[in-house]
């Protein structure tokens, strides 16, 4: 199988296949001497889709503030219902803000928009051609954005597509960057390193990648990571391994290859035991990175291997799943890295960005890096080093009883900052807001194993007659996705939206999901557990934004994302109930500036923009949107004013950009 002529690369790159490890060009220095990477935006600036190369979400800007954010209007509205076969009713892109200019992905499509900030209007667009592979991919409606570079004095966006292509688009006009590949294009399954077709692509025997998050680009070097094939339906022991590519962002040229799965004779191969690191696949990096110019490092996280919830076929802790790496960008050389789950059966992924701040502790100061995760905890590191900033405890952890699987004896524990999210399940956990609701709750659970975080899980047809494990954090709770973190680089305070969101995967026997399956045991889904009459199953708060000065480790303060639900508050069985305010069962979606904090209530809360006071946690005040915001706003300064835009969605909005301003 080959490239499609179209799309096809020079054969001499190919030669850089046959190397192990992090393969590395000769060309870095060349790069970095022809490209000008801004370090950092210039104020008022937005370059890449966590604002800056630190991924802070944060903005050093004042002119909208306590006193008149109330004030603030809708700007314009940017429909993006026009970008692909079927209307999408969620845009998860946050846009970047550069040369004047608001750039996005919309639609399933991954359609690039260059839109005028100061009116909506849509000044150009682009988009791939079509191929069997876009047809194909599972993340077509997932694109989170693009990046942006200057080189040889003209600025480009870069984009993956969802087929797994990068292109890089003239800034000004749209047009593709003729000398970038082949007419702007470079296939990036050539580099990957497996059989492929080019307009079909891998074979689905052997596996998928497809890609969510927009390229890191940094002193010139494009660095490309992916996104497999959704974990909890996989049935195939074989898959493709998400490993990181770089290129030169001014001609296109594969400058180097870092394994995520360890090929033999790599540091890391032994933890994939019985020659696991064969076949197994998945443990990209489908979060976006951040890096340190002044350090060369990009931070990328990853995931774990196939599949999501069993891991009988794949023994060992497998590095580099579920990590931090920090890489030299230049060469793509392992500096160091930290797993923070070993041999992962709960689809704890890291699906935020890294950030970096500059913090004291106990009077010395410390570049560090925090990582915010599912599991609710916030790792904290020295981004130079990789050493923790505050100690990790091994301890022990349950063992499973699914026959063929063998976790982790430990896994490491956070011990400070303390968890921002509610860990693990008991039965005094449970909805109590009336005494036949809470009988109603254990009935249910009754049907479950509970337990402590990294409760494993279970099969359908357990001995002990359960059909599941909860386990808590899941799938979509903690700090995720949609709503992450901003930091604020003038305090070092971090402030991290969550989710009290748990699953319950059903295990079963791989061959009564899919004839076919090569693993003894699959999912069909994350699974979950509705709580009685339709309430959560659990007390609130369900939604928060927790405030942790990263300087000492402490929490400063929580609070509720927004009111309780209406679906809760105006509930048949809790009428006459005094009720707490719960917060919404959804991820806030948050933004730091010089004055504020800033956040959406996200896909399940209501359509409000609120203002926080950043020390105390105090609402200052609230706006109303078109829709729900699907994903971390932005910021910028445009011809002295500054604005707000924030993707929304839903309710009969398809997804969109919303623009606020004080007129």
């Amino acid at each position: 199988m080959h490239a499609c002529p179209p799309l096809r690369r020079h054969s001499a790159l190919l030669t850089l296949l046959v190397a192990a490890g992090a393969l590395a060009g000769t060309g870095a220095a060349e790069v970095m001497a022809q490209s000008a990477s801004p370090t950092s935006p210039p104020e008022g600036g937005w370059y890449n889709i966590g604002g800056d190369f630190a991924h802070t979400r944060s903005a050093p800007l004042d002119q909208i503030h306590a006193g008149n954010f109330g004030d603030l209007e809708v700007a314009w509205l940017w429909r993006g219902d026009n970008f692909g076969p079927s209307v999408d009713n969620i845009l998860r892109s946050t846009p970047i803000y550069a040369e004047g200019k608001l750039f996005t992905v919309a639609g399933s499509r991954r359609q690039v928009a260059a839109i005028d900030p100061a009116t909506g209007e849509t000044l150009w667009t682009w988009r791939m051609r079509h191929t069997k592979r876009w047809e194909d991919s599972m993340r077509k409606s997932y694109g989170r954005g693009v990046s942006y570079d200057v080189v040889n004095g003209r600025g480009r966006i870069y984009v993956v597509d969802p087929g797994f292509f990068l292109v890089a688009l003239d800034a000004e006009t749209g047009r593709p960057i003729e000398d970038f590949g082949e007419d702007g294009i470079v296939d990036l399954m050539v580099d990957l390193g497996y059989p492929f077709d080019g307009d079909e692509g891998i074979p689905p025997e052997i596996g998928y990648i497809t890609n969510s998050a927009p390229p890191m680009v940094v002193d010139g070097v494009v660095i490309v990571g992916n996104s497999g094939e959704q974990g909890y339906y996989q049935t195939r022991r074989q898959e493709v391994a998400g490993h990181i590519l770089a290129y030169d962002g001014r001609t296109g040229e594969h400058l180097w290859k870092f394994h995520v799965i360890p090929r033999p004779g790599e540091y890391g191969n032994d933890t994939w035991e019985d020659g696991s690191w064969e076949y197994s696949g998945n443990v990209g990096s489908w979060a976006p990175m951040a890096a340190d110019p002044a350090l060369g490092l990009v931070y990328i996280t990853t995931k774990g291997a196939t599949n999501d919830y069993y891991g009988g076929h794949r023994p060992g802790d497998e590095l580099f799943g579920n990590s931090v790496i920090a890489l030299d960008y230049r060469t793509g050389e392992r500096r160091w890295h930290y797993q923070l789950v070993r041999h992962d059966v709960w689809n704890y992924d890291n699906p935020h960005a890294p950030q970096l701040v500059d913090i004291t502790v106990e009077g010395e100061r410390v570049p560090a890096l925090v990582q915010v995760t599912k599991q609710g905890w916030a790792y904290v590191f020295n981004r130079e080093t990789g050493e923790p900033v505050w100690p990790f405890d091994y301890r022990e952890v349950p063992q499973s009883d699914v026959p063929g699987e063998r976790l982790s004896a430990v896994q490491p524990f956070v011990t400070r900052p303390a968890a921002f999210e509610h860990q693990g399940i008991t039965e005094d956990d449970l909805i109590d807001y009336t005494p036949e609701l809470r009988a109603e709750a254990l009935e249910i659970v009754s049907n479950y194993r509970l337990g402590p975080l990294f409760n494993p899980p279970s099969r359908r047809d357990a001995p002990d007659g359960t059909v599941a494990s909860i386990h808590c954090p899941g799938a979509n709770g903690g700090a995720n996705i949609p709503g992450g973190a901003s930091v604020d680089p003038e305090s070092g305070i971090l402030y991290v939206a969550s989710f009290r969101g748990c699953s319950a995967p059903q295990l079963l026997p791989g061959t009564e999901v899919d004839p076919d399956a090569t693993m003894d045991f699959v999912t069909i889904g994350p699974g979950g557990v509705r709580g009685p009459q339709g309430l959560p199953l659990l007390k609130p708060p369900y939604g928060t934004i927790t405030a942790i000065d990263l300087n000492t480790g402490d929490h400063l303060w929580q609070i509720p994302n927004g009111d309780t639900p209406a679906n809760v508050r105006n509930h048949a069985a809790l009428q006459g109930v005094d009720l707490p305010v719960t917060g919404k069962t959804a991820h806030a979606t948050v933004l730091v500036t010089s004055t504020l904090l800033m956040y959406g209530e996200g896909r399940g809360g209501e359509p409000l923009f609120h203002a926080v006071d950043k020390q105390t946690g105090e609402t200052l005040a609230s706006v109303s949107l078109p829709a729900t915001t699907n994903t971390a706003p932005m910021t910028f300064m445009h011809e002295g004013v500054q604005y707000i835009v924030a993707a929304v969605g839903g309710a009969g909005v398809p997804g969109s950009l919303v623009a606020l301003r004080v007129f």
